[in-house]
């Protein structure tokens, strides 16, 4: 009954998944049309435009950009921590011989573009955008695979989501450790009497998964002026919901369930729309072949497979996993180029790397388009393994 509920809650994340990620390339093609045309400073005018309020006590004033990047982007963390809590304790990472595979490789298949990115711009001042290929977009690179319906073995797919999942989590501690400055400990111990009220509610057994969210926007605001980014106050506050690996639904799985289709549908979209308001510039072209566009479009392209490949391939010879039921080397190929498919998590990264935008620009543009370059190659690569048979 377990493992048929656990399918269940898969199945409708991958369709979530399959249409957040049509709606999340329209979204960008819809950008980058409105970025170069007459309504491109339009469009930055209303993301500069401030809301929210301040006093002596109190600071809530940011620009809608802001608002869009570290308040809703913090609902999507919270739904990935919901996700890798589930598959720690009832899916594909809750025992040891399911999740090795997944992990190791998520593991390898960051380290080497990382690697392969700062062979290209280690010394330099671009040298911090080393965490930028190291992600994988769960939206996109679900919805490809999904296209493919029965031309790839189900284990195949549940294999990336949980690769993904632990990618996501790799990329969030990037984040805290790397990308977080000037740490304010004052702010930190506020968030810490939160997350006490939290664990103090799991302990006691609150079951209203809503009530915890209460504690988590007073987390959010101090962490986000503690100096670390506050999008991890979601992954914080999903970890304190009580689940189970019964067949009851848990406060868990309630609080994803509602959140999913609000994430997929509008928050990640939205992100989006907003980050990729790219207005095409001569400098930016030539930035595909600078050291950070190189070394972006390489580390997804080539990292990502290479990693995830020999991660597997010496997982399998020192006997510590084996590959997923029904797959062949050649499915683990086509889920690293999949996996090369960095596109929100990627920008999220490339916004805290740079202070200068014209790095911004021509990070995204870098990952924009080997987004899409990997994820052609990665569908066509695995739909061509089923024709072959």
């Amino acid at each position: 009954m377990t493992q048929k509920i656990n399918l269940t809650v898969f199945k409708e994340f991958l369709k979530s998944s399959n249409f957040g990620g049509a709606m999340l390339f329209a979204c960008v093609i819809l950008s980058l049309i409105i970025a170069n045309s007459p309504l491109a400073e339009t469009l930055q005018n209303i993301l500069d435009t401030k809301l929210g309020f301040e006093n002596n006590n109190l600071h809530l004033n940011y620009s809608i950009l802001m608002w869009i990047n570290d308040g809703l982007m913090a609902i999507f963390f919270l739904l990935v921590g919901l996700e890798i809590k589930r598959e720690i304790v009832e899916g594909e990472l809750s025992s040891p011989k399911k999740a090795s595979l997944p992990i190791l490789c998520a593991i390898g298949g960051a380290i080497v573009p990382a690697i392969i990115y700062l062979s290209l711009n280690g010394g330099t001042e671009t040298a911090s955008g080393w965490g930028i290929p190291m992600a994988t977009d769960i939206a996109f690179a679900l919805a490809v695979i999904s296209l493919l319906g029965k031309n790839v073995p189900p284990s195949i797919k549940v294999f990336l989501a949980a690769l993904a999942i632990v990618d996501d989590l790799i990329a969030i501690l990037v984040i805290a450790f790397f990308y977080s400055h000037g740490i304010e400990v004052s702010y930190l111990m506020f968030a810490g009497i939160g997350m006490f009220v939290l664990i103090a509610m799991n302990r006691l057994n609150v079951q209203n998964p809503y009530l915890y969210l209460i504690p988590g926007v007073f987390i959010w605001y101090f962490i986000h002026h503690s100096g670390i980014h506050a999008t991890i106050a979601g992954v914080l506050v999903a970890m304190t919901i009580p689940t189970n690996d019964t067949d009851v639904e848990s406060p868990l799985e309630r609080l994803e369930h509602a959140i999913a289709r609000p994430v997929n549908f509008l928050i990640i979209p939205l992100f989006a729309f907003a980050n990729t308001n790219i207005t095409f510039q001569q400098e930016m072209i030539h930035g595909l072949t600078s050291p950070i566009g190189l070394g972006i479009s390489f580390g997804l392209f080539f990292g990502k497979p290479i990693g995830i490949l020999l991660t597997s391939f010496i997982c399998t010879k020192l006997k510590i996993s084996s590959l997923p039921e029904g797959s062949r080397w050649a499915h683990i190929i086509g889920v690293g180029f999949l996996a090369g498919i960095g596109f929100t998590m990627s920008i999220f990264v490339s916004l805290l790397s740079y202070s200068d935008p014209l790095f911004v620009a021509e990070a995204k543009l870098s990952i924009l388009l080997t987004s899409i370059i990997a994820g052609l190659v990665g569908f066509f690569f695995l739909k061509s393994l089923a024709q072959k048979k």
